[in-house]
C-alpha cells in the first residue's frame, strides 16, 4: 500500500510511504540526482499545521527534511533529517505514558515546539511535538545527514544533538522559524524518499510498533532494519553543501 499525504501535497512536497522498497530510478528515470540540485539559502520553515498530526503521520513526513540551526556567525549549521521514531501518549513506550510531570510538560504542550530530554544522564534527545496539547506525542529525530561531514557524525540521538549543540536549553522553543533552531522544508529534490518503516529500537516495551521510519539510501541511518543492506557509497544519498548556493 501507498499513500499520498494531502498536506505535504498543498505544499507542493508529495511523499509516499512503502512498506517494502520500490526502485524509484524505474518509477522515475526522469528525476535528476539528488545530490546536484540546490535548495534554496534561507531555509523555509515548517508550519505548525504541519504538526498539529499524529506522530505516526508526522514522522515519515519529516524524513527528508532540514533541521537547521543559525550559527553566531550568521551561518547556517544544517543536515536531512534521514531517521524518526513516533511516541504516543497510549504507547508504553511513551514518556507521557505514566503521568504528566515537570520534566516532560513540554510533551504535552502545543504542537511544533521541541521537547529535549537527558538520557541515561548523559545524552540529550530532540523531539519535535505533534497533534494536540494536552496529550503527549511527539516524533524523536533519530539521525541526520549531514553535508561535508562524515556520513555518521549524527547517526543517532545523541550523537545529532552533540553535532547541533542541543541542550535542554532548547526544550520547549519553537520548531518553526522563531529561534536560532529549526525545521525546515523538505528541498523539491526529495520530494519522493523511498522510505524503510520498521520497528523501534533503544527501548523495552511496545518493541513490535512499526513506528520507526528511515530513508533506505541513506548510510547515516542509526541501525538498518534486518536484512536490508547498507547501501554502496556511489548509490548512497548524501547532502552536499552545493546545495546551499
Amino acid at each position: 500500500m501507498e499513500a499520498e499525504n494531502p498536506l505535504l501535497l498543498r505544499l507542493g512536497l508529495p511523499i509516499k510511504q512503502h512498506q517494502f522498497s520500490l526502485n524509484l530510478r524505474s518509477l522515475h528515470p526522469e528525476v535528476t540526482p539528488i545530490a546536484t540540485l540546490p535548495i534554496t539559502k534561507d531555509f523555509p520553515a515548517l508550519p505548525k499545521s504541519f504538526f498539529a498530526r499524529p506522530a505516526e503521520l508526522v514522522a515519515p513526513d519529516l524524513i527528508g527534511c532540514l533541521l537547521v540551526k543559525r550559527q553566531e556567525d550568521g551561518s547556517f549549521l544544517w543536515g536531512v533529517i534521514v531517521e524518526t521514531e513516533a511516541y504516543s501518549q497510549d504507547d508504553p513506550a511513551c514518556h507521557g505514558y505514566r503521568r504528566r510531570s515537570p520534566s516532560n510538560e513540554t510533551l504535552f504542550g502545543e504542537p511544533g515546539r521541541f521537547y529535549v530530554y537527558v538520557s541515561y544522564g548523559i545524552h540529550h534527545c530532540v523531539n519535535v511535538v505533534t497533534d494536540r496539547s494536552d496529550w503527549a506525542n511527539g516524533v524523536l529525530l533519530r539521525s541526520v545527514a549531514m553535508p561535508g561531514e562524515p556520513e555518521r557524525v549524527a547517526a543517532g540521538p545523541g550523537l545529532l544533538s552533540r553535532r547541533f549543540e542541543i541542550s535542554r536549553g532548547h526544550d520547549n522553543s519553537s520548531a518553526c522559524g522563531e529561534n536560532e533552531l529549526w525545521l525546515a522544508l523538505r528541498p523539491f529534490v526529495l520530494n519522493i524518499p523511498e522510505l524503510v518503516t520498521t520497528t523501534r529500537i533503544g527501548i523495552s516495551q511496545a518493541q513490535d510498533l512499526p513506528w520507526r521510519w528511515y530513508l533506505k539510501a541513506s548510510r547515516s541511518v542509526s541501525r538498518r532494519a534486518r536484512g536490508d543492506r547498507m547501501p554502496a557509497v556511489h548509490r548512497a544519498f548524501m547532502p552536499t553543501l552545493e546545495w546551499q548556493r
